[in-house]
C-alpha cells in the first residue's frame, strides 16, 4: 500500500547562482519549462490528491508558461527563505485540503524525477510514520577544507547519503517542526533536517544520480541528456 498525499513544489527561488533573465524553473528543457517535468511526473503517481506550487511574490511567468498549459494547479506565495516558503505552502494546503495527512515536498528545479521513484517513496512512508526521503549514498571521496581552500582532512563517507527531493512527511508534523525552527531563528537545510530536530528519524529511500537539481547553467545540458536517454533507451549518458 501507499499513502495518499498532496504535492508541494517549491519554485519561489530567485536562482541567483543560475543567472539569466528567466528563473531556472522556467528555462526551456527539450521544449518544456523545467518545472513542467516535475508536475508531469507527480501526476502519474497513485494517491496524488493535488499539487500546490509555491511561487515568488513577483512571479510573472507561471501562469503563462505553466498554468495555462497544465490545467488547474493551486499556487501560493513563498517567503524569504525555503523554510518559510514550505511553511506557507503547507498552510495553504491544509486550508484548501484539510483532509490530507501527508505532503510531499519537491524542488521545482529537479526535472528528472521519475514516477517510479515517487511511488516507492509513498510505499515506504506508508509503513514509517516519521516519513521518508529520496537520497543516494555518497560515492566520492570527501575533503574538508580550511578557510584558505586547502585540504584539512578527509571525511569518512561510510553511511553518508546525499539528500534529494521529494521528501514525504505528515503535514501537521512537518509544519510544527518548521515553525519551531523558524521561531528559534534557525534555518533547516531541508525538510528532513527540521523533522530530525523534532525527534523524527525519516527513512532513506534510494533515489537516482539522474535526479539532479539544476543550479548552474551547465546543469541544463546534463538534464537534457538524462531526458533524451529516457526517450531513447538505446542511448547512454
Amino acid at each position: 500500500m501507499s499513502v495518499s498525499f498532496h504535492a508541494l513544489i517549491v519554485a519561489a527561488g530567485k536562482a541567483q547562482r543560475f543567472g539569466g533573465a528567466l528563473p531556472k524553473q522556467y528555462v526551456p528543457l527539450m521544449g518544456k519549462p523545467v518545472l513542467a517535468y516535475s508536475i508531469d511526473a507527480l501526476r502519474q503517481v497513485p494517491g496524488l490528491r493535488g499539487i500546490t506550487v509555491v511561487l515568488a511574490t513577483d512571479d510573472a511567468d507561471f501562469e503563462v508558461l505553466i498554468g495555462s498549459r497544465h490545467g488547474r494547479i493551486a499556487t501560493t506565495e513563498g517567503g524569504e527563505t525555503r523554510a518559510e516558503s514550505v511553511l506557507k505552502g503547507l498552510d495553504a494546503i491544509r486550508q484548501a485540503d484539510p483532509e490530507t495527512s501527508w505532503v510531499m515536498v519537491h524542488d521545482g528545479a529537479r526535472p528528472c524525477i521519475e514516477a517510479e521513484q515517487v511511488i516507492e517513496l509513498t510505499r515506504v512512508a506508508n509503513d514509517h510514520e516519521d516519513g521518508a526521503i529520496l537520497a543516494i549514498p555518497v560515492s566520492d571521496t570527501l575533503k574538508r577544507a580550511d578557510q584558505c581552500g586547502l585540504i584539512r582532512s578527509d571525511v569518512d563517507r561510510d553511511g553518508l547519503w546525499a539528500a534529494q527531493t521529494p521528501q514525504l512527511f505528515q503535514a501537521d508534523r512537518l509544519a510544527g517542526a518548521l515553525r519551531h525552527m523558524l521561531n528559534s531563528e534557525r534555518q533547516p537545510t531541508d525538510e528532513a533536517s527540521a523533522m530530525q530536530l523534532a525527534g523524527a528519524r525519516p527513512r532513506l529511500v534510494r533515489g537516482s544520480s539522474h535526479n539532479i537539481k539544476i543550479t548552474w547553467p551547465a546543469d541544463v545540458a546534463l538534464a537534457e541528456a538524462v531526458l533524451a536517454a529516457r526517450r531513447n533507451p538505446e542511448s547512454r549518458i
